[in-house]
């Protein structure tokens, strides 16, 4: 079943967009309709996070999640398997593009909006450097073994699994190779703070301040934004004074900064995922 699903969306690559998409829209409301269970992980998090939205807009988000969810999923087609030129055409890199050439120890901040493959592939595809990030190894042997295939389309990328520790990517930040990070999930209460995510405590991992202390890197958001005629992937100028001393300051301010790109485009996050699944004092999670 694995290998049939991926033999059509490598059939989706020569497909034009308007279609492709229009194919996500129809998966999306299947997952709605289909997945009671992750249905009400999204509509628990948009409750919690937007407390003031009522019924209706909740309802409305929750299945506009699902949609721009299986469009992400669906544009991988053409992500990994569609030609150089499509891409490029495709993928608009934006912002301040200069925070990411050089040679200066970086580590880019990319939340996990939908877009989060096609903003590595932008900038593996179109810019002269070479890009490391972590990488968790999936349950299906054939999903896998496509997906790092894919992630590695692109220049010289470098995926380290969380096996390996941190000593191999704090030595590719030194040595001036960017680390593509995604710290804002809950990864379980092990070496993880409670920080405030929407005014809900949330579990979060101290990885980005430790990392661009360990590795005396600057720290470059970078936003994907889903459009008509593929995606905007957005450099924000790197932040001042981050990090500090104080990890769990930093944090905090991590998911307060993450809450103010979220709030341009709240549908467009990974809002299927439990964030919240664990909960500080004994609390009961929430789904």
């Amino acid at each position: 079943m694995t290998r049939l699903t991926l033999l059509l969306l490598r059939w989706t690559a020569v497909l034009p967009l308007p279609l492709v998409r229009a194919l996500g829209v129809v998966l999306g409301w299947a997952l709605y309709w289909l997945v009671a269970s992750r249905r009400h992980v999204v509509h628990t998090n948009l409750r919690l996070c937007f407390p003031q939205w009522d019924a209706r807009q909740l309802r409305v988000a929750t299945q506009q999640t699902f949609v721009y969810f299986a469009k992400a999923w669906l544009d991988r087609g053409w992500l990994w398997h569609g030609a150089d030129s499509t891409l490029r055409s495709r993928l608009h890199l934006k912002g301040a593009v200069h925070e990411l050439q050089g040679q200066q120890a970086t580590v880019i901040f990319a939340p996990h909006f939908v877009g989060l493959d096609a903003g590595w592939t932008a900038i593996t595809q179109q810019l002269d450097r070479r890009f490391t990030t972590i990488y968790t190894n999936q349950a299906n042997v054939v999903a896998n073994a496509w997906i790092l295939q894919g992630r590695q389309r692109f220049g010289a990328a470098r995926l380290f699994g969380r096996v390996e520790g941190v000593k191999p990517i704090i030595a590719a930040l030194k040595a001036g190779e960017p680390l593509y990070l995604l710290p804002d999930m809950n990864f379980g209460p092990e070496d993880s703070v409670f920080v405030p995510f929407y005014g809900v405590q949330a579990c979060t991992v101290p990885s980005l301040s430790r990392f661009a202390r360990l590795g005396r890197a600057k720290v470059v958001p970078l936003v994907t934004r889903m459009t008509v005629d593929g995606y905007d992937v957005e450099i924000l100028p790197a932040w001042q004074d981050f990090p500090t001393a104080d990890v769990v300051a930093d944090t905090a301010l991590m998911n307060q900064r993450l809450q103010s790109y979220i709030d341009t485009m709240p549908t467009q996050y990974y809002w299927v995922h439990k964030r919240f699944k664990d909960r500080p004092n004994g609390e009961v999670p929430p789904y």
